[in-house]
């Protein structure tokens, strides 16, 4: 139903797709990571280019609008520098893959239905990370390409789709455990996977925690 009502748009405003938009966007985090190095560099500085960009209602209500997308670019938070560069392409390659397997049209509407998302859930509650919109990214992937080899602590070769139940695992606790702040942040951070992915998702979830169970019970016996 979803593909056929996509499809239907498609064929009007394929024109208004971008291209490569994942690329953009990756490039974006770096800009935003390498421009916060070169300031933390300096003992000067008194510019937090974080706290600048990130989400924030109250200060978008007083005027503030660029962080209305700007949190978008933030890049992750890591402990170690060289990190970031890996996890900046493992994003890309995520993003690219999505579109060389839908079109750009529709990762492109799959990608900022979960930025409206996160917007809304800024709105509603105050504040708003791209945190679980790029964990959308790689649910999406690990739907698709299950079998896909990773590098888990980029070390351990492990396939997609158990990372994915790790992911899927830690979000459902959040949920559970959190607050009902952050049970709406995540049911609007990942709404594009619910619309996109919602039966799929919760079906895979299921086939993989009862065939770990089940190897768990063979194990007993």
């Amino acid at each position: 139903m979803l593909n056929q009502y996509l499809n239907k748009i498609e064929r009007k405003f394929r024109k208004f797709a971008i291209s490569n938009l994942m690329l953009y966007i990756v490039l974006g985090m770096a800009v935003v990571w390498i421009a916060d190095l070169i300031l933390s560099a300096n003992p000067n500085n008194t510019v937090n280019l974080y706290q600048l960009l990130c989400f924030d209602r109250d200060k978008i209500l007083q005027g503030e609008v660029w962080r209305v997308i700007s949190f978008i670019f933030m890049p992750p938070s890591t402990i170690l520098i060289i990190l970031t560069p890996i996890i900046l392409y493992f994003y890309w390659f995520m993003g690219s893959s999505l579109e060389s397997q839908w079109g750009a049209f529709k990762f492109n509407v799959f990608y900022f239905t979960g930025i409206i998302g996160c917007i809304a859930a800024g709105f509603i509650i105050g504040f708003a990370t791209n945190e679980y919109l790029n964990l959308s990214l790689f649910l999406a992937f690990a739907i698709l390409f299950p079998n896909a080899q990773l590098l888990a602590f980029y070390v351990i070769p492990i396939k997609a789709k158990w990372l994915a139940l790790i992911d899927g695992i830690i979000i459902i606790y959040d949920f559970i455990k959190g607050s009902f702040d952050i049970r709406i942040f995540i049911i609007l951070s990942i709404i594009n996977i619910i619309i996109f992915f919602g039966k799929d998702f919760f079906s895979m979830m299921y086939y993989l925690i009862r065939r770990l169970k089940y190897r768990h019970i063979k194990k007993i016996k």
